[in-house]
């Protein structure tokens, strides 16, 4: 009886334990929206938005990939999670760097990290998403663990139009306009070419 209640005490712990060590939720980042669509030519804004998860964190390196000549990143401005936003434009990429201001200061939760304008250069359609392999979201930690879990990221679906084509609203015209004004003046010219003629001969039998 005794070694019963003690298997069963052991096998209550095995299935119990799952549900008192809950699993951390890592950080990831995603875009708002999560497609966009714009005319060739045209511009459009995503904001990048964090999510620490169930950690504290306090910095955060976020790298933005997308196709070079499909699309063309204009600038960017901050958003209002972190205090201190700076950014670097590149062809194809984005690198936004965001930090709390002192090491007191931490950010839990998730918000917008800043506000990224891109141009349309083409017509197409293409992805815009997250290089995981750099980007990072800095626990609040002695070690400063990078808590970003890659799978969580989110992406967003770009898809460019054709556009205003202004050569388009210009008919081309299957004919030349017709005009009576040219075969007006030939008939008249043609009448007066006779009277000329008429008169030539009646001088030369007068004289």
């Amino acid at each position: 009886m005794k070694k019963f209640f003690l298997t069963f005490i052991l096998l209550l712990g095995i299935f119990l334990t799952p549900l008192f060590l809950s699993k951390v939720e890592a950080g990831y980042f995603k875009f708002d929206p999560t497609s966009s669509t714009a005319e060739n030519g045209g511009t459009f804004q995503i904001a990048v938005v964090v999510d620490a998860g169930s950690d504290q964190i306090r910095s955060t390196d976020i790298y933005v990939t997308f196709d070079a000549t499909l699309l063309e990143a204009q600038s960017v401005s901050a958003g209002t999670f972190f205090p201190t936003v700076t950014n670097n434009i590149t062809s194809g990429r984005v690198y936004i760097a965001a930090m709390v201001d002192d090491a007191a200061t931490t950010k839990t939760g998730s918000g917008t990290v800043a506000t990224i304008t891109f141009q349309a250069l083409k017509e197409g359609a293409g992805t815009i998403s997250f290089d995981c392999s750099s980007s990072l979201i800095v626990k609040a930690d002695a070690n400063g663990t990078n808590v970003l879990e890659c799978s969580a990221n989110g992406t967003n679906a770009v898809k460019i139009g054709r556009g205003t084509d202004t050569s388009a609203q210009i008919p081309t015209p299957t004919q030349l306009p017709k005009s009576g004004n040219f075969e007006n003046m030939l008939k008249w010219s043609g009448w007066g070419i006779i009277l000329v003629l008429l008169g030539g001969v009646v001088r030369l039998l007068l004289l």
